[in-house]
């Protein structure tokens, strides 16, 4: 069922068996792995079916550092469907070495193992649309592929390993049918919860206040559940935890100043150059398709022995194209993508462009290219327009075949851990009355020293097994890491899972500590980031969530 609190005519109270805060990747999930199950589930959502600006308004904060992180209202979207519905579509499992508890990767180590958790990234990989569970170029495909690099032979890296791409699915148009039409599901639109009301003692949620905005008539509900959870994502799990403080003078699940702490994201950059002694036929940097039509791609990845034997954190990398704002490269496609910066959502141009202005002159030069090139720049925008823009199943990515033997290195890494990385509260209020958060994202000499090292060991092989040369700049690597700030929306960590309540907000189950009844659906409770983008996770851990909430009845 499908309800609007825009159109209550009085303050209500309602009464359910499950309240789930947040209709995104994991809130979604958790409805629909319980349909079936008896229970009375509302699901709520603070938007509506689409964009609204006046929701999204809700997500403005304050960073401390705007260069190394973006504004708080991007990368998230406050709207049914959540920020599945701008995602790339990027899917893959974590590493096993990722759950390890890691002497040389401070704060480590998962209170569950990967083998637990197999079971539901089977399901999450059916929910994502992501075809087989099957994450390797050999259990992908029957028939022979392509080497990604003919004959090179490396001890420290593989590259049999898989991404594999949803459509990308946007979870809010994809489940909207069947959530809407659920007998035990009511999805109620619009609900903006404020107000988490703990029982006097401390240990158990009473009841979830969820408001409209105020200029929709400040028109509210109480929800009284058994269960409660919070599925609002890595930054707004903190802050909804942070500002209910009637009871806990520090926020719910917060006596130990853990909440907001230990925030990451993902490293990431493009460096360098790749020169091939081969030909481009035997040089593979675009995606297989598989039997059942998934786009797939393989990257070089550091083995979990390498990764031990020098201490750092886990490290993936792909066949790059030149940086597009340089028209140097004079390549027709990058200066026409370059040209067409305005119509790139920032989520994307971030990465593609930087922030830099444009000078008149570079302008040019980008024009120059496009126009000596002119059939290739063509080819390239109708195969956007057919196979990304119409397409059902969108092609991932802007792959760029180059005319010669020559790449950059796009790579991604795990950031580890760091107390001092953190979401907290500022002095502002959002028009709901709820305060703003306050973003101060860090990286360590860890970080640095896994992407450094990494990138270091992958040049002495490209160039020991024969393949050809990797030439970077040493004293720019940190700068390259850095350029970009924290990498997108991967919002990780700030409700950490663990068994002891010192360092971490919530148990094995994802229940915050102290509270009988309230659990976080959420990459927030990922006490590590992998190399890996987090939302085949958040899924699979909701899945997971909701088989244990079945049995707490």
């Amino acid at each position: 069922m499908l309800i609007d609190l825009r159109d209550l005519t009085a303050t209500q109270e309602w009464n359910a068996d499950i309240c789930i805060v947040g209709a995104g990747a994991a809130g979604i999930t958790l409805a629909l792995q319980l349909i079936d199950s008896g229970l009375d589930v509302l699901l709520l959502e603070s938007g509506g079916l689409k964009a609204e600006a006046d929701t999204q308004a809700l997500y403005a904060g304050s960073v401390t550092d705007t260069k190394m992180h973006s504004p708080t209202d991007t990368y998230r979207q406050r709207r049914f469907g959540g920020s599945t519905t701008i995602w790339g579509g990027r899917c893959m499992p974590y590493d096993e070495i990722d759950f390890e508890s890691r002497n040389y990767v401070s704060h480590s180590g998962w209170p569950i193992s990967i083998q637990s958790l197999q079971p539901y990234y089977m399901r999450a990989n059916r929910l994502c649309e992501a075809g087989e569970y099957a994450y390797t170029i050999e259990a992908a495909f029957k028939k022979p592929t392509r080497p990604m690099i003919a004959n090179f032979d490396s001890e420290h890296f593989t590259t049999n390993t898989l991404e594999r791409f949803s459509c990308p699915t946007n979870f809010g148009a994809r489940y909207f049918g069947l959530l809407s039409s659920a007998r035990h599901v009511r999805v109620l639109l619009h609900a903006n919860a404020t107000r988490i009301q703990l029982t006097s003692d401390g240990n158990r949620v009473a009841s979830v206040t969820a408001c409209t905005l105020p200029h929709h008539g400040n028109k509210s509900v109480t929800i009284k559940a058994k269960q409660f959870v919070l599925a609002t994502g890595g930054i707004e799990v903190a802050r909804m935890l942070l500002a209910n403080r009637d009871v806990h003078a520090n926020g719910i699940g917060n006596a130990h100043d853990v909440v907001g702490r230990y925030y990451m994201c993902h490293l990431a950059g493009t460096v360098g150059t790749i020169t091939f002694n081969r030909p481009l036929t035997q040089v593979w940097h675009g995606y297989d398709v598989s039997d059942e039509g998934i786009y797939c791609r393989r990257r070089l990845a550091l083995r979990p022995d390498v990764q031990r034997a020098h201490g750092i954190g886990n490290f993936v990398a792909r066949l790059h194209h030149p940086r597009i704002t340089l028209p140097e490269h004079k390549n027709p496609v990058l200066s026409l993508l370059y040209l067409a910066k305005p119509l790139i959502p920032y989520e994307y141009g971030k990465r593609l462009y930087g922030e830099e202005g444009t000078p008149v002159a570079t302008w040019f030069k980008h024009l120059r290219n496009v126009m000596a090139g002119p059939f290739d720049a063509a080819g390239f925008a109708w195969h956007m327009l057919r196979d990304r823009k119409l397409a059902k199943r969108k092609f991932p990515s802007i792959i760029i075949k180059p005319k010669a033997p020559l790449f950059s290195l796009d790579f991604h890494a795990e950031q580890e851990p760091n107390p001092l990385s953190r979401v907290t509260l500022n002095s502002q209020s959002d028009a709901t009355g709820v305060p703003q958060v306050n973003i101060d994202w860090r990286y360590t000499a860890g970080d640095v020293a896994t992407v450094s090292r990494s990138i270091q060991i992958l040049a002495n092989d490209i160039q020991q097994s024969g393949a050809g040369t990797f030439a970077y700049d040493t004293a720019l690597l940190e700068f390259e890491m850095t350029r970009y700030g924290a990498y997108g929306g991967h919002h990780i960590g700030t409700a950490r899972m663990g068994s002891d309540e010192r360092s971490s907000v919530v148990n094995s189950d994802c229940r915050v500590h102290g509270v009988s009844n309230l659990y976080i659906s959420s990459s927030a409770v990922f006490p590590t980031s992998s190399q890996a983008n987090p939302t085949l996770t958040i899924v699979a851990m909701a899945c997971r969530l909701a088989e244990h909430l079945q049995h707490q009845r």
